[in-house]
């Protein structure tokens, strides 16, 4: 009986977990259009000029898989999940590279409109979003982490259920939750800088 792609993900996490290191390889090579579909997505959310493709930002990403140690991987979405927090710390690095001394200049304000709210148009806009997503983490770190797998990731409410062991209709609130404790955040951070 042949492997599904998805059961043989899942057999070479635990084989990297294991110590196997050239898993690692085989699993980008068989989720590798994915990885490219999550960096899309992320992509897509920043500012139209943006110098970094979807190819660069796998390759990061993979980069930093490499450097990952002592982790039990669940299954496939789990691995998406890690892949979507590294993608989005490889964007807030270079976000934050780019020199955001000038961001009070920059900052645009977040509307109620999910399509607006996590629109990050640009460099400014990723880091504000970055620091209210660890602010919600210091206290709530299951809606953070919802918020990055659905944002960062593209993972489906059922696929988020399944890796944080919750109900999809959990999923459903926390993402609601969410969205509305970063709008007030981010928009009262943008007027404490007089924006």
């Amino acid at each position: 009986m042949a492997l599904t792609p998805s059961s043989a993900v899942t057999g070479l996490l635990r084989a990297w977990s294991g110590g196997d290191q050239g898993s690692l390889a085989r699993i980008v090579e068989i989720v590798y259009p994915e990885l490219r579909d999550i960096a899309r997505r992320c992509l897509s959310h920043e500012r139209p000029d943006h110098t970094i493709q979807a190819t660069a930002l796998v390759h990061e990403a993979y980069l930093r898989f490499v450097d990952i140690k002592q982790i039990q991987w669940q299954d496939r979405a789990h691995f998406f999940a890690v892949g979507a927090r590294l993608m989005r710390r490889v964007l807030v690095d270079y976000a934050r590279a780019r020199g955001c001394a000038k961001r009070e200049g920059l900052v645009r304000r977040a509307a109620l409109d999910e399509a607006l709210l996590l629109s990050a148009q640009n460099d400014p806009m990723v880091i504000r979003l970055d620091e209210a997503l660890e602010q919600l983490a210091q206290f709530d770190s299951r809606k953070a982490q919802v918020v990055e797998m659905r944002y960062f990731g593209g993972l489906t409410a059922d696929e988020i259920a399944a890796v944080l062991r919750i109900s999809v209709q959990s999923v459903h609130r926390d993402w609601s939750l969410a969205k509305s404790w970063l709008v007030r955040e981010m928009n009262r951070e943008e007027r404490a800088h007089g924006s």
